[in-house]
């Protein structure tokens, strides 16, 4: 199974330049461990060709969130839900997939 954690820098809010570059970097750093440390385990389920897109961004109050954008079991949901749970990431509750703002 593939595996894939985006960092989603655009969010629907605007921190301080500072801040904001501080918060990427975070984001950035938190993908990449979620991808490559903390769901490896899902590498060796199912088929080679499944895989799962994990997003991960920022709330209006500065916390991680996180979204599987992608149709996948439940057992490989609650498996992702279970890790960004134990990580302290808040769920990316939307009524709509894959909407973001362009730059405005």
């Amino acid at each position: 199974m593939t595996v894939t954690v985006l960092a989603i820098l655009e969010t629907d809010f605007k921190p301080d330049l500072s801040l904001g570059k501080i918060m990427n970097e975070r984001l950035k750093i938190a993908a990449a461990d979620l991808q490559d440390i903390y769901l490896q385990p899902l590498h060796s389920l199912g088929q080679r060709s499944d895989d799962v897109v994990v997003y991960i961004s920022y709330n209006p109050k500065y916390k991680i969130r996180w979204r599987v954008v992608n149709d996948v079991s439940e057992d490989i949901d609650n498996f992702v839900s279970q890790i960004c749970g134990n990580l302290g990431y808040l769920h990316w509750k939307t009524a709509a997939i894959n909407i973001f703002k362009g730059n405005e």
